[in-house]
């Protein structure tokens, strides 16, 4: 054992795992941590923010950019509040982020002495929206503690973590050992169950497949592919699994999201289908006859959960789908082609998405016309966003980042900041609206003290826009709550140092091209009206 302080073990431990980056902002409690990262600055680079929020949201942008676990630190009490928005939208999407929170003295937890940030059971906090969240209070223990928190972000469902650690166990010196980093391979899948999946597809005579964001955690593009070929499916995604296969792909028939989307149309032709990574949360009614199910999933708490499972597969969606497609070509299984069929209802979901919002499918085919296709779009809670999760084509994995089923207004812009740092040599465009932008504009600051050159397309309608448009067609137009009064946004960029530009939807192609030759941080300003989001549908 070496002897060390609870910081440097932690930090160490850290370094140990792979990590090189960590989001943080500094405070009493965690100093001794941010001292040995110091220590460590040639390995680990330290990213500090404005705001605690975007510790967790930089630290799932890198997550989504890298597909390797995020790192956010902060102090205990509101710096761990102001950090939960972050890490319950890395939940909801099934992203790897470990928070490191500091805590109250040792000799202090649990007696409500009214301690500095102390929050009494700080730990229940993170229950509902962390896969694991643990306390140390001894030096030894700080690196197996870590090394278990990397345990958990790798294996099974990917899902945040959250470590604490008090102040006094960080400052003391004792004898640790840093632990060496493992690979936990995966269980085998049970034999009859593939028998059983072979079996279904064999019979099948429409087969569809549904992928969801396990599917793109376990990076299964390929798999899938090939298994579509093979039976002749259709393949269609949700949100949060934008990317898996390449969309251009003619197997591809598009995204379900907020009720839209082509799977009321292809499941009712449907005989059987294979769901792999997704909880099938399809809205109520719009599968009046589901199909016979087998459902793949590393969570076994997900199986059936909202559509009955004929075959439950509890397994890593790789092994399984590469033993299926094993003996689904042993078995010779041959089907008729039916990419016309496919082709058919790709075409149908495209013509009534832009139907249905034609200027802003004309804007996002605008940013897929601009962007190269490895580009990483963070789709913001914004009308343009919304509609990108239909209507744009997303070419390679992990270039297309949403908040999932939370719907985090404020989140885009610091998600963006955290993918360009895992992805430095991608574009990274973020789209967002005036008001959720609002949310953490002092992180321009992070932006140009980094060099982090993020294009941040800012829809301004000067409205919480789709609130506005549910008073509109809802309520009587009985405004309230819904207007905003915002700064001027290109003096507002450039006075933290960044590039500041104004445009509207006729010049925002040229105008987009423009910022993202500027190789700065840049803030482009997009004068639009209110427009219908897709889960306000008004005819």
């Amino acid at each position: 054992m070496q002897q060390m302080s609870g910081g440097q073990a932690l930090v160490r431990q850290l370094r140990a795992e792979g990590v090189d980056t960590v989001f943080a902002l500094p405070g009493v409690q965690i100093m001794a941590a941010f001292d040995a990262l110091y220590e460590a600055r040639a390995d680990i680079r330290m990213v500090h923010v404005r705001h605690e929020q975007a510790t967790t949201y930089m630290a799932d942008g890198y997550s989504r950019a890298t597909g390797k676990p995020g790192v956010a630190m902060v102090v205990p009490g509101p710096g761990a509040l102001n950090a939960t928005a972050g890490l319950g939208t890395a939940y909801a999407s099934g992203s790897p982020v470990l928070l490191i929170s500091g805590q109250i003295p040792t000799e202090s937890l649990g007696k409500r002495q009214g301690q500095l940030h102390e929050v009494e059971d700080q730990l229940d906090v993170f229950k509902p929206i962390t896969k694991w969240a643990h306390r140390v209070t001894r030096v030894e223990e700080v690196p197996d503690a870590v090394h278990e928190a990397f345990r958990q972000l790798t294996t099974g469902r990917p899902r945040p973590v959250e470590l604490e650690v008090p102040p006094d166990t960080l400052a003391n010196l004792g004898d640790a050992d840093i632990i060496e980093p493992e690979e936990y391979p995966p269980a085998a899948v049970r034999a009859r169950d593939i028998a059983h999946a072979v079996q279904m597809l064999t019979e099948a005579k429409s087969p569809t497949i549904i992928a969801g964001g396990g599917a793109l955690s376990a990076e299964v593009g390929a798999e899938l592919l090939e298994l579509a070929r093979i039976v002749q499916a259709p393949i269609m995604t949700t949100q949060t699994s934008k990317g898996v296969i390449d969309e251009s792909d003619p197997h591809y028939v598009g995204t379900n999201y907020v009720g839209i989307g082509p799977g009321a149309r292809v499941l009712a032709e449907t005989d059987v289908l294979l769901a792999v990574g997704t909880r099938l949360a399809f809205r109520q009614g719009s599968v009046e006859k589901p199909p016979r199910i087998i459902q793949i999933d590393a969570d076994p708490d997900e199986i059936g959960r909202n559509m009955e499972a004929e075959l439950g597969i509890v397994a890593d969606a790789k092994v399984a789908l590469s033993q299926l497609t094993a003996q689904l070509r042993s078995s010779g299984v041959s089907k008729p082609p039916r990419l016309e069929q496919i082709e058919g209802y790709r075409n149908a979901f495209q013509a009534e998405i832009r139907e249905l919002a034609p200027e802003q499918t004309a804007m996002i085919d605008t940013v897929r016309e601009r962007l190269d296709d490895d580009a990483i779009l963070v789709s913001g809670s914004t009308t343009v966003g919304y509609w990108s999760t239909l209507a744009y084509e997303v070419r390679q994995p992990r270039t297309y980042v949403t908040s999932g089923y939370f719907g985090t207004l404020g989140y885009a812009f610091p998600t963006a900041l955290g993918s360009k740092v895992g992805a430095p040599d991608k574009q990274v465009v973020a789209l967002a609206g005036d008001g959720g932008f609002m949310y953490s504009p002092q992180e321009l600051s992070t932006a140009v003290r980094y060099g982090i050159n993020v294009v941040t397309v800012v829809f301004n309608n000067g409205m919480y826009g789709a609130s506005r448009w549910d008073q509109t067609h809802r309520y009587g137009e009985r405004f309230i709550g819904t207007d905003l009064a915002n700064p001027d946004f290109v003096k507002l960029a450039e006075s933290f140092g960044a590039v500041g530009m104004r445009t509207n939807p006729d010049g925002f192609g040229d105008a987009l091209t423009k910022a993202l030759d500027a190789n700065a941080p840049v803030l482009l300003e997009v004068e639009v009206p209110n427009m219908m989001p897709p889960f306000q549908i008004v005819s």
